[in-house]
């Protein structure tokens, strides 16, 4: 499965596919989920492109998303996926859960943890929950990422939210 972020609005060749309308204060894009690779959009430098190697739930019925965004080295790629691959999967019994796309990059070093929720509170209710701290909680510990592999990360990871329209 194939994941596009694509500045709106939407090319009238993409209308077809399924995606979602994420808005910001900021910007509006449109996330295009497909079963094939859409290399003729890939090349346009304004498309973020992704590969999901992982997923749960649906990629309707929500109406906030979070991005969590990961640059991740070439070194680190293997290790990173591993423990997505993984994890807890705790995120898919929250209330308000929609679902979730982990991300592989197709043209640059930044991985994307999309989930999807029916709101925000209910996005912010498993920021607050035992089973987050559960899925975190290696975190800051010898055990995480982090402190195993610490140049994995070249950058800090950072987040973005979206209203779904």
């Amino acid at each position: 499965m194939y994941i596009y972020l694509v500045p709106s609005p939407t090319p009238d060749a993409l209308a077809a596919y399924p995606h979602l309308t994420l808005r910001s204060e900021d910007e509006v894009r449109i996330a295009l989920e497909s079963s094939e690779r859409l290399v003729n959009i890939e090349s346009d430098d304004h498309v973020a492109a992704y590969e999901a190697f992982d997923s749960a739930g649906s990629w309707t019925g929500g109406g906030f998303a979070v991005l969590n965004n990961i640059p991740v080295t070439e070194d680190g790629r293997s290790n990173f996926e591993e423990r997505f691959k993984n994890r807890a999967r705790k995120v898919e019994e929250e209330p308000g859960f929609v679902g979730i796309r982990v991300l592989r990059p197709l043209k640059d070093d930044t991985y994307v943890v999309l989930t999807l929720w029916q709101s925000e509170a209910h996005f912010k209710g498993w920021q607050e929950s035992q089973a987050y701290s559960h899925a975190h909680r290696n975190r800051s510990t010898s055990e995480g990422l982090t402190a195993q592999k610490p140049n994995m990360f070249p950058r800090p990871s950072f987040v973005t939210t979206y209203t779904i329209t």
